[in-house]
């Protein structure tokens, strides 16, 4: 399986279905179910279902209640280039985090080898 690797807090929030929008510099192919790995543990899953953009950091700040990203670090990350929301559904937090193996220097997606219960 799929793992995107989130930083927190925006993780949890995915997980939790307050973030519902993805902000990424690339666009994605993928689509389906995805884990939500932070630190090595996947907090839940999601399905990636549509990409939209892309966006500059002032488009995207009008849709703050779907990304929870404020306009500066929007800015930040974008260092001038396009944007891409990534849509998310049917979020599921795990009760337990679970422990996953991941390739090192993963950064973006990791091939779930093993999901540790």
């Amino acid at each position: 399986m799929r793992g995107l690797i989130v930083r927190e807090p925006y993780a949890t929030w995915i997980v939790e279905g307050k973030k519902i929008w993805e902000i990424r510099k690339q666009n994605t192919k993928i689509r389906g179910e995805i884990l939500i790995i932070n630190k090595r543990r996947a907090l839940g899953k999601v399905r990636l279902v549509d990409v939209l953009g892309p966006f500059t950091a002032e488009e995207l700040v009008k849709h703050k209640d779907k990304h929870l990203a404020d306009y500066e670090f929007l800015k930040s990350y974008s260092k001038g280039k396009p944007l891409y929301a990534w849509v998310l559904s049917d979020a599921e937090k795990f009760d337990n985090p679970k422990k996953v193996e991941i390739a090192n220097g993963a950064q973006i997606w990791a091939n779930v080898r093993r999901l540790k219960i």
